[in-house]
Formats: C-alpha cells, structure tokens, sequence
C-alpha cells in the first residue's frame, strides 16, 4: 500500500517525542508504587523521561524504530528516503551513546551496552526498586 504525501505527513505529525503510551503507562505505574520521579528533567543530561534524582537513576523510554533497535536488520525495510532516516537514525544512535556514556560518567550507571534493554512496564519498574541506575526502556 502506497501512501500519499499527506497521509505520510499526517502520520508524521502524530510522532510524539514526550507523553508516549510507553512512558504514561510506566509512569502510571511507577506513581501507582508510591516511587516519585521527575520527567523529562533539563538537571540531567539528555533529558531522561523519567528521573529519580537522589538515586540517580535516568529512564529513556526509546521506542524501536526511532533509536535503531536491531537496526542492521531494521534499515532494510525501509522503503522511501532510505538515505535520509538512515542518517537520522544512525545519528539518535551515536547521540544515545554519548548521553548514556556522558551519565555513567557522571555516577550514572547503567547496561554495559548502548542497545536498549526490551522489558514490559511491570519489568522495568520492578527494576526500579532495585539498585538499577540507568534503564532504557523500550517500546514494543
């Protein structure tokens, strides 16, 4: 099925960068546990979308396409402007690597790889109550 210009960028539009389904239902249930957090903090480096400052934990709630997830695989499918969003996301790539590199850096710890970590809201958020300090959350 081919789409026009207008249904592509009318998909497009609806592409959010904050308030994802991900993250509301985690953080529904991250409140639901009586743990308290920030979102998209400017404190933090990268504006993680969610943020428990004193223990230093920073979740990014990355959905699969847009931050390259099995990306070897995934470039093929693409069918229109391949050149264009490789690019793009090979960038949003490199970029989660420096920010996660930047806040382990900075006391941040997290996964010893920069791919993000596939988990369902009650995995993530039970991971949360642990000592697990920088958590990619992926949406599936």
């Amino acid at each position: 099925m081919t789409k026009t210009p207008e249904q592509i960028h009318d998909n497009m539009s609806k592409v959010r960068s904050k308030d994802t389904g991900i993250e509301k239902m985690l953080r529904k249930e991250l409140w639901s546990r009586g743990l308290r957090y920030q979102k998209n903090s400017k404190k933090v480096f990268g504006k993680p979308d969610i943020v428990f400052i004193g223990r230093k934990v920073a979740v990014f709630c990355d959905s699969e396409f847009w931050h390259g997830y099995d990306w070897e695989r995934s470039k093929e499918n693409l069918k229109t402007n391949k050149e264009f969003w490789t690019q793009k996301i090979e960038n949003n790539m490199d970029r989660d690597r420096e920010v996660t590199d930047a806040l382990e850096k900075d006391g941040w710890t997290g996964p010893s790889s920069n791919r993000p970590t596939a988990c369902s809201t009650s995995d993530c958020t039970g991971g949360m109550q642990g000592t697990q300090s920088l958590t990619k959350a992926r949406n599936t």
